[in-house]
Parts: C-alpha cells; sequence; structure tokens
C-alpha cells in the first residue's frame, strides 16, 4: 500500500487493519509506537500531575454518561501509566484545512495540515483501515489508542477534519479566559468534537447527512470542521460554538479564527489569518512533494499534512516533526488507494 517505503530513506505510516473498536485494536498492535508517544506528550509533566489530571478527566466523562468510558478504561488498563485519561479529551490543536474540487472538477477533496505542540504526532501517526461498521469503511490518520478521529476519509461517502476553534475572551488575561472556558466544558455533558467527528465517521451514509450531524450535534466545545463529499460541489467548512452553528458551502478554507460575522475569540495556531488566506491557493492535486507547504501554513507546530479524496477512496499523507532549525519530513510519504 505504501509506494514510498524503502525509497525515502524515512519509516513508513504504518497501515493497520481493524473493526470497529480500533482504539484498542491499534493499541494492542503499535504499543510501543503508543509509548512513545506519551512520553513526548507528557515530558516533564510528573506522574503526581497526570494522575490528578486522570482524575479530572475521569470523573468529567462519569458524569456526562460518556459512550467511549469503557473503551478510555481499557485503553488506561492496558497502558498501565498515567495520561490515558487526560490524553484522551485533551484538545488543544490548531490546523489548517481547504475543501475544494479536484482539479479535473470530477470530485470533492480535503487538504489537510494538522498542527500541534506536541512531538512526536507526525513521527508516530498510523492509518488506522477501520471495517466492520455499518455505513462503511473509513480510514483515520491517528495514532495508538487515541478514541477520537481528527482527520480521515470514507471511501464513497466524504472526507472530513477538525480544527480548534478560536478562545472565547471573557477577561482578556489568557489563563483567566482558558480556565473559564475549561469550566464551561465541565458543566457541559456533551462529546468532544473529536468523539463527535468519530460518530460521524461510523454513522453518516453521506456528505448530507455527515454535514447535518456536524452542524447540529451538540458537543462540549467550539469546534471548526472541514468536510468534502464525492461531487465537486459537495465542500462545506462548518463553524461550531457547543449548540450553535454557521456553514460556509463551496471552496472555501479553515485554520483557528471564525469566519462567521459577529463571532469573536482569539485565533489559535501560528498566524491563523495568513494559514488560511495561504491555503486558498494550495493545489488539491495528489502529488506527495507537497510543494505548496510552505510559510505560513508550514510552521514549527506542523505534524501531519494529508490529502483525501472520498469519490476515488484515495488518500495521500506524511508526518513532519521540527528538527535543528526546521521542520522537516519524519515518514515517507503515504499512499492509500481502496
Amino acid at each position: 500500500m505504501n509506494a514510498f517505503e524503502g525509497k525515502s530513506g524515512l519509516p513508513p505510516i504504518p497501515v493497520v487493519q481493524a473493526g470497529t473498536a480500533f482504539p484498542l485494536e491499534t493499541l494492542q498492535q503499535h504499543e510501543a509506537r503508543a509509548h512513545a508517544l506519551m512520553d513526548c506528550a507528557t515530558a516533564g509533566v510528573s506522574q503526581r500531575t497526570l494522575r490528578a489530571l486522570d482524575a479530572v478527566s475521569r470523573r468529567w466523562l462519569v458524569k456526562q454518561g460518556n459512550a467511549l468510558l469503557p473503551e478510555i478504561a481499557a485503553i488506561a488498563e492496558r497502558l498501565g501509566r498515567p495520561g490515558a485519561y487526560f490524553l484522551s479529551v485533551n484538545y488543544e490543536w490548531g490546523c489548517t484545512c481547504r475543501v475544494a474540487p479536484s482539479p479535473d472538477g470530477r470530485s470533492a477533496r480535503l487538504v489537510r495540515v494538522l498542527d500541534w505542540v506536541t512531538g512526536g504526532l507526525g513521527r508516530y501517526v498510523i492509518a488506522a483501515h477501520v471495517v466492520g461498521g455499518s455505513v462503511g469503511p473509513f480510514v483515520a490518520l491517528t495514532w495508538p489508542g487515541y478514541t477520537g478521529v481528527l482527520q480521515a476519509m470514507a471511501p464513497g461517502r466524504f472526507s472530513a477534519a477538525l480544527n480548534q476553534a478560536p478562545m472565547r475572551q471573557h477577561t482578556g488575561l489568557f489563563h483567566l479566559d482558558w480556565a473559564l472556558g475549561r469550566a464551561r466544558v465541565w458543566r457541559l455533558n456533551h462529546p468532544t468534537p473529536a468523539q463527535l467527528l468519530r460518530r460521524v465517521f461510523e454513522t453518516a451514509a453521506d456528505f448530507a447527512e455527515a454535514k447535518r450531524l456536524l452542524a447540529e450535534s451538540p458537543i462540549c466545545a467550539p469546534a471548526i470542521f472541514s468536510i468534502a463529499g464525492i461531487n465537486a460541489h459537495e465542500t462545506a467548512v462548518i463553524e461550531r460554538t457547543e449548540t450553535a452553528a454557521r456553514v460556509h458551502e463551496g471552496n472555501t478554507t479553515a485554520a483557528n479564527h471564525w469566519q462567521a460575522p459577529g463571532w469573536r475569540g482569539l485565533a489559535r495556531g501560528n498566524d491563523s489569518p495568513g494559514r488560511a488566506c495561504g491555503m486558498h491557493g494550495v493545489s488539491t492535486e495528489m502529488d506527495t512533494r507537497f510543494a505548496w507547504l510552505r510559510p505560513p501554513i508550514l510552521n514549527w507546530n506542523t505534524r501531519l499534512v494529508m490529502i483525501a479524496d472520498a469519490r476515488q477512496g484515495r488518500l495521500v499523507a506524511q508526518g513532519f516533526e521540527p528538527q535543528a532549525n526546521t521542520v522537516l519530513p519524519a515518514t515517507a510519504p503515504l499512499e492509500l488507494a481502496l
């Protein structure tokens, strides 16, 4: 499946065949990879602090009756170390996406760049080919034991990805506004945006149903979803608060600031407006050279690039990590055709 394995000198992105319990199955198949990523994600954080964060995260999951709690508990038991509950509901990334027609105008494509401060996300990414669901398979670019979905492609249905939304500004003081936002999450009994996106891939039969679910289903924190169907006109960016949505149809982009008039918040990530502007001119070619990946779209936190075409059932991707004074590929390019 990976045509570049052995050619670039970089390790391939593993393609893992899994069923609907894919978070636990991928962990069982790549447990060393999961521990290596957790080492990166928790570096400098004490075991005592991680246990406290786990306790708070688990209480929140219990309080809301979260459907994924048994799965997360099984993953935490398998890992046998603190941090699993907290990392399963962590929501601290910035990204850039474009949804647009393919160059020949026959299909819709999603171009996705994942930014996150945590090292290792590019190096340890896997492609989970999930089969056995009632509406068909999908491929998620994910990590062993991660229970949400951040980006995926469902052949014959749609491709979609999740960006972090701007932070609400209650006081103008960053850390206080962050804490107030977390307090709001604690009060709500809704799934995380990543859990909603997983449910959409597991249950939505087509672009229209997926778009409706992403726009209408309550979530515990604001989010931005990008989705591309199988026809060239089936593209949208869905900006979400916990219970409201603004849907931007057509050839468009998303970063980490609001496009909706009247919606205000502190943009996330590096130069969010600049990334969105640059993304408008990005090619939707399935070209693994990613020649368009330049600053500000490429930045110190870039970890993953993906282009997906659900009509063709094709996906290309590559992991990235900071090295010395730059950001370089950390994996060989991946090409999948399902």
